[in-house]
């Protein structure tokens, strides 16, 4: 673990109490990283916080006017937060696809906004974007979710273009169905816009694509983004890497 040695440095995870972003911030603080866990669930938020020995923020990000003016001081950025509808296009809430967009897109623009002086200041900065194998592939019922992956996507891209020459990496991790509350909490909406019982949502939709067939574990995916962070990923700039079990494959 010596190479992922991150002490002294500050990483902050949005979405962090909880699943992947839980599971991010514990290998951080592991590798000697002073984290900050960004969560809108305040009680969460804290005791994530006091567990890594870290710093709880609790924020709405979906207020993501509140984050125009925002300075952040970091070194690494887990931009992880966001949750999930399913829905026919023709149904689909059009302030729940807002509110997606906002969380999901818009707050990470603001908060590598926020960090990317001081990065270029001290000439080092990783930002390592929780995307999905739905960044790259589309499924149906997913439209905000979809969209807003594709546009983080984009953005983390242009992120590297612009950070590679003040030493900032910018990737993208692209998971399949992680073991977290969110995939837990679609089953019910997967069964009813297919038509299935809740009990065969797993194997006949989450894992039909994947070769693989089981979900990811957070753990997994924590461990990934800790080697993006890494002084030895210095190299890997705009990049998306895929955890999916081979599911983009096809």
């Amino acid at each position: 673990m010596a190479e992922q040695d991150m002490t002294g440095r500050r990483a902050l995870v949005t979405g962090g109490a909880s699943g992947i972003g839980l599971a991010c911030a514990r290998a951080f603080a592991a590798r000697g990283a002073a984290v900050t866990i960004a969560d809108f669930n305040e009680e969460a938020a804290h005791r994530a916080a006091d567990e890594v020995s870290g710093t709880a923020w609790v924020v709405d990000l979906s207020d993501t006017e509140s984050l125009d003016d925002l300075e952040l001081d970091v070194d690494v950025i887990v931009n992880n937060a966001g949750i999930q509808r399913v829905s026919p296009l023709e149904d689909f809430p059009p302030d729940a696809f807002r509110l997606i967009q906002d969380l999901m897109l818009v707050s990470p623009f603001l908060l590598i906004r926020a960090a990317l002086p001081g990065m270029y200041e001290r000439g080092w900065g990783r930002i390592v974007n929780l995307s999905s194998v739905h960044g790259l592939r589309a499924s149906p019922f997913k439209s905000a979710y979809v969209a807003a992956k594709h546009g983080l996507e984009g953005l983390s891209k242009v992120t590297a273009l612009e950070g590679g020459p003040h030493g900032v990496t910018s990737n993208c991790i692209n998971p399949g169905y992680v073991r977290t509350p969110l995939v837990e909490k679609q089953i019910a909406d997967q069964a009813r816009v297919h038509g299935i019982p809740e009990s065969e949502v797993v194997e006949k939709v989450m894992l039909t694509e994947s070769a693989v067939k089981r979900l990811v574990e957070p753990s997994e995916v924590a461990s990934l983004a800790c080697w993006l962070a890494s002084d030895d990923a210095g190299m890997v700039t705009g990049a998306s890497y895929t955890m999916d079990g081979g599911w983009s494959a096809r």
